[in-house]
């Protein structure tokens, strides 16, 4: 079936699933499920166990599973985190997607998730395809306003090649570009995780102590130099309404 939403916005379970009198229950089984990752459990069987207990369903677990990491990782990745006053004249390069998708949900009212390692995440999914939404050139004019008020050298967007639609938003996000008089370069690659981790293949790669990658993704954030939490600093200064889910204090 083909996909004809027009906005990225909330499951229609989701006022009923995190509720406020609910988040109390989802905050302690993300205590309990990352004591279970830090003690080297397995996530997968942890995560169900974690979920039996607190008789959660699919979505909370999804959700659990988004936000969960071990104490180690958390550490590591807050050691790696640069702040807004660190990004002046550093070149920053984006995890398109993983960026646009949070702030595109943020605005159209779908649930921010409030993860353990300090990240926000969304409950959105692509599926291999991504389509534009009513959200999407609003989302690309903040990101874009926020990222000119950090003075970074370059900003440089990634996007996965193999992802529908992927030539249509790069179009999209250069029109943008031109409109704020933002000096963008977008990039589509097969895999920018890869990139994003190891920019050593990468034309114009700057020295990997002055890059610093933005996503959410806790598979970069482990192995990045250094990142910066765009997302949630664009949703915290621009978006204070958004329907924020508490999972981690």
């Amino acid at each position: 079936m083909p996909d004809r939403r027009t906005h990225r916005g909330p499951h229609p379970d989701d006022a009923r699933l995190f509720a406020e009198e609910v988040q109390p229950v989802l905050r302690e089984a993300l205590g309990d499920l990352c004591w279970m990752l830090s003690r080297n459990y397995p996530s997968k069987s942890s995560l169900k166990l974690v979920g039996d207990r607190y008789g959660l369903v699919a979505r909370q677990r999804i959700a659990l599973g988004r936000c969960a990491c071990s104490d180690t990782e958390a550490v590591r990745r807050k050691g790696r985190q640069v702040s807004p006053t660190e990004l002046e004249g550093r070149p920053l390069w984006i995890d398109g997607y993983n960026v646009l998708t949070s702030i595109e949900a943020a605005l159209a009212g779908g649930v921010i998730l409030s993860a353990r390692d300090g990240t926000y995440r969304d409950m959105a999914s692509m599926h291999g395809s991504y389509r534009k939404v009513e959200e999407t050139r609003p989302a690309l004019e903040l990101l874009g306003k926020m990222v000119a008020s950090l003075g970074v050298a370059e900003c440089r967007w990634y996007l996965d090649r193999p992802v529908s639609n992927s030539g249509r938003l790069k179009a999209i996000m250069e029109e943008v570009a031109v409109a704020g008089d933002w000096s963008w370069s977008v990039r589509l690659v097969q895999n920018p995780d890869a990139v994003l981790c190891d920019p050593a293949g990468e034309t114009a790669q700057p020295p990997p102590e002055q890059l610093v990658v933005v996503t959410a993704d806790s598979a970069i954030l482990d192995r990045c130099h250094a990142w910066f939490n765009l997302a949630r600093e664009t949703i915290d200064r621009h978006l204070p309404t958004s329907r924020l889910v508490k999972m981690s204090q």
